[in-house]
């Protein structure tokens, strides 16, 4: 068997629209929703503005040119104490790259942007039933099982 091919983690700025584009393709194929992530597009403007806030977090695995992996996080600035957190809101990697540590790359890489801005805490969450994701998870860190719920706003 030949040895897995070399991954590179880049952190995305706002010069990386069409990394964040591609990054956004392998988020809806590996999600099962290319509606979500494709269907409607941002404009390039709102893309460079979000890639160049402090308050988002882009990465994305590369293998060559090829976007294998994803991660978008939040960072959330606390009002009860002068410090924050992150909140990782998506992480895939591509299917055929699966097992071979980039997703562990990704939340790491996400946890030493968090520390080096001040950040306590990364937070992270996975769907009932998406065993690979808790497992995953739990190795990184502790779980917590809490209710999530969706409010519309209408």
């Amino acid at each position: 068997m030949p040895p897995a091919a070399p991954f590179t983690i880049r952190r995305l700025t706002s010069s990386d629209i069409a990394l964040m584009e591609k990054m956004m393709t392998l988020l809806g194929a590996a999600f099962g929703e290319p509606e979500i992530y494709t269907g409607a597009r941002p404009s390039r403007a709102y893309l460079e503005r979000l890639l160049g806030s402090d308050e988002f977090i882009a990465l994305a695995a590369l293998v060559d040119d090829a976007v294998v992996g994803g991660l978008a996080a939040y960072v959330l600035t606390k009002f009860e104490q002068e410090r924050s957190e992150v909140f990782i809101y998506d992480l895939a990697v591509a299917e055929a790259e699966r097992r071979k540590g980039i997703a562990t790359a990704l939340i790491e890489e996400t946890c030493a942007i968090a520390k080096a801005r001040g950040a306590y805490l990364v937070i992270v969450q996975a769907e009932k039933g998406d065993e690979p994701a808790a497992a995953l998870y739990g190795k990184l860190g502790k779980r917590e099982d809490v209710l999530h719920f969706e409010i519309k706003v209408e």
